[in-house]
């Protein structure tokens, strides 16, 4: 109630200057003066008259200016406590709305809609129970079972319980040397398939295993005989696999072609003894092709696992949800949670040391942080299939994450991505020595062997081919233009805006206060110039991020929350258009304080919503629109995106921020995407994008990005452009573009003055 009582109460009376102290303290005493000195500009008809107000202000304005500076002491002083007194009651008006802002939010994530939501059990109704010693429930027989063997345990002899442990640590030992004896027998296979696809790997330390006196063959490269030709042409024949149907374990649908090739791809990929990276352009299926291999080698080699999937947190239950309906004979379980649940996971389900015909689950999925509070657990299997979703956090080869899965003993690795290239290629490096280290082994060298500072032409051509070479036997890429006829396409339009007088002036503000550093420039160091680009970013996203702009004395929730921005006035305009026409509108935005204000936008503009009470306010909050950031739980985050996907979805808005809400989530009944701001890194924009345009996806997808003209967001844009060049080299074309360098102090300098002229004069 404190933000409708802020906003019904009278407004705060703004504090008043010197001057105005002054005028109310002498006015009526010089009104008289002039009365009784016979001016003719006053009369006593009407002591409202213009005439009379202009004379007597005249008069006021020269005594004003006649003052010495201790005469005007005394209502400067006044000045200084009104305005204390106007600033603490801002402050007080401002904690009242942030705390009704919580209590909103607390009463929406509780709200129990539908059925559908239900009450966080909290620590004290946990500790009230156990107080309260109420009965345990019953156990399962599972439930049983695990506590009668755990008993057994216990009870056993110290010496009967440690041969116990002995036998499933030898066990784990056991399987990880069996896998390196079967990594081993296929190392001449692995290399024999590289060498094949290209000498190139010779520079990277690839050899051919050594043959009985060959070794005047292995100096002298000779034509091959016809013979030659056809026998290792009938060899491919019988190694290479191509389905043309689905393994039958696959159940839900039908897979598409490209999708039957790409599961053809990985089964023979694993049959070389190599491991891959599937590429394929977001929205195209890459779950359902995992998910495939996985099968495949359940139905035809009889291998059920153990796999280990590991995935953002985000995406946790889609995996979970994907392997139920296209691969139910595969037993998925997660593996995520408190310390308790992770125990009870491990002791029911994974159960380390177990032969492999007593096994409990077949495929592990995870999310990046369980696998490092877990990896003493995890790194005990010998895992058949590896699998990481979203590869880029592994560019990092010296991340804590990244050095964790390099060390778990694994027959196949495969890395899913829809951006392979997000910044340079020193990443593109780390991705292929974490799929073949022995190989890939020392960055210097791949750095070294790829550098393009040379002038020579020829030379830079013969580089890009080399790589070219290097990337066609791990990576397999296909774009949704090439592939997927039938999804409608997708269409990205700039909105270019200008800023609003407020705007205006801050930015103007904020790029005087540092002159010197627009000005001189070199002495400034890099973190104050990243600094200052996040405040005019901050000033193009809404001046209300900054202190002291919102009028206090205005409702909270009036037209000046759009009137002050121009991102927020033309986005009103466009979403009336949108509503109007029945679609559905996904808006992202980098900051979470911008989705705060959209949040009161939304309320605002009640689309002809009657509000009747504050419950009914709560009501048509989550039913209209829904939000994820960054702290947003696990459990609110699924319910969202199973509300907004709902048939009949009353939901118009999904906000969502860049970073949290642009991994794995499949929100393809909106047709819309607002991209409120955008990213450094043009991948995460392009994440953002394809939540919408995805297979599935019946309508045409509008992608409006909002950029404000003559500011620093032109050149973020522009610089994103560079970036999504290089993918599109070195990925999609074969073609390689010099390597991207960081962001320097000039650059920064650059965007910050780029517009200013605009701004200042």
């Amino acid at each position: 109630m404190a933000s409708e009582q802020a906003a019904s109460a009278a407004p705060l009376v703004k504090p008043k200057s010197a001057f105005a102290h002054f005028q109310k303290h002498i006015t009526s005493a010089v009104r008289e003066e002039l009365k009784n000195r016979g001016s003719t500009d006053i009369t006593d008809v009407n002591d409202t008259d213009p005439a009379n107000l202009g004379a007597v202000q005249r008069e006021v304005s020269a005594r004003w200016n006649n003052l010495t500076p201790e005469e005007r002491e005394p209502f400067l002083d006044a000045a200084k406590v009104d305005r204390e007194r106007y600033d603490e009651e801002c402050l007080l008006r401002d904690r009242q709305v942030e705390e009704e802002r919580e209590r909103r939010r607390q009463d929406r994530y509780a709200l129990d809609v539908d059925g559908k939501r239900e009450r966080k059990v909290t620590v004290e109704t946990i500790v009230k129970e156990k107080r309260e010693k109420k009965p345990a429930k019953p156990l399962t027989d599972e439930q049983s079972e695990t506590k009668r063997k755990r008993d057994e345990v216990r009870s056993r002899p110290p010496q009967l319980a440690k041969d116990a442990k002995d036998e499933l640590r030898a066990e784990e030992e056991r399987q990880k040397e069996d896998l390196k004896t079967k990594k081993a027998n296929a190392a001449s296979a692995r290399l024999n398939y590289l060498l094949g696809q290209s000498d190139i790997f010779k520079h990277f330390g690839v050899k051919a295993p050594a043959v009985k006196g060959s070794s005047k063959a292995a100096t002298t490269k000779k034509k091959k005989s016809e013979r030659e030709e056809d026998d290792e042409l009938l060899h491919d024949k019988h190694d290479t696999v191509r389905l043309t149907v689905q393994p039958s374990v696959i159940k839900f649908g039908t897979m598409r072609q490209y999708q039957l090739e790409g599961l053809s791809w990985m089964v023979n990929l694993a049959n070389q003894g190599i491991n891959g990276i599937l590429a394929d352009e977001m929205g195209l299926g890459k779950t359902l092709q995992t998910i495939s291999v996985l099968g495949y080698f359940k139905e035809f080699q009889n291998i059920s696992g153990p796999h280990l999937v590991l995935v953002p947190k985000s995406t946790l239950s889609n995996w979970l949800n994907e392997f139920n309906r296209w691969c139910p004979s595969l037993r998925a379980i997660k593996f995520h949670g408190d310390k308790v649940e992770r125990d009870r996971v491990v002791d029911q389900l994974l159960c380390p040391g177990l032969a492999a015909d007593k096994r409990k689950f077949d495929v592990c999925v995870t999310t990046f942080e369980m696998c490092l509070k877990a990896k003493s657990t995890l790194s005990k299997f010998a895992w058949h299939y590896l699998i990481i979703d979203e590869a880029h956090r592994i560019k990092n080869e010296s991340s804590q994450f990244s050095m964790i899965v390099r060390t778990m003993a694994t027959e196949h690795r495969l890395l899913l991505t829809g951006t392979p290239l997000q910044n340079n290629l020193h990443e593109l490096w780390a991705l292929l020595n974490f799929l073949l280290p022995d190989v890939f082994s020392s960055s210097e060298q791949f750095d070294e062997w790829f550098n393009l500072d040379t002038e020579d032409e020829e030379a830079k051509k013969q580089m890009i081919t080399q790589l070219h070479r290097i990337l066609r036997p791990f990576m397999l890429r296909r774009l949704k233009a090439d592939v997927e006829k039938s999804l409608p396409p997708k269409k990205e339009t700039l909105l270019f805006v200008g800023m609003t007088p407020m705007q205006k002036a801050l930015y103007k503000t904020l790029l005087l206060r540092d002159m010197n550093t627009l000005t001189g420039g070199s002495a400034a160091s890099k973190s104050a110039l990243q600094n200052i680009v996040m405040q005019l970013r901050k000033c193009c996203g809404h001046p209300y991020l900054f202190e002291g702009q919102e009028d206090r004395s205005l409702p909270p929730l009036g037209d000046h929350v759009v009137d002050n921005c121009g991102k927020m006035i033309l986005m009103d305009k466009l979403l009336k258009r949108l509503k109007a026409r029945g679609s559905r509108v996904l808006i992202f935005s980098q900051m979470t304080r911008v989705l705060d204000i959209m949040e009161d936008f939304c309320r605002m503009r009640a689309y002809g919503f009657v509000v009747v009470s504050e419950v009914l306010i709560l009501i048509y909050v989550f039913n209209r629109y829904c939000r994820i950031d960054g702290n947003t739980s696990y459990d609110d985050r699924e319910s969202s995106i199973e509300d907004y996907n709902a048939p009949n979805s009353s939901k118009f808005i999904f906000l969502l921020s860049t970073r949290a809400g642009g991994l794995g989530i499949n929100l393809y009944t909106a047709d819309i995407v607002i991209l409120y701001d955008s990213d450094w890194n043009p991948q995460a924009d392009l994440q953002a994008q394809d939540r919408a345009h995805r297979i599935g996806q019946k309508k045409e997808v509008n992608v409006y990005r909002f950029v404000t003209a003559n500011s620093v967001e032109e050149k973020i844009i522009e610089r994103a452009q560079q970036k999504l060049k290089l993918d599109a080299m070195v990925v999609q074309q074969g073609r390689l573009q010099e390597k991207q360098k960081n962001l320097t102090k000039n650059d920064m300098l650059d965007m910050i003055r780029f517009g200013a002229d605009e701004v200042v004069c």
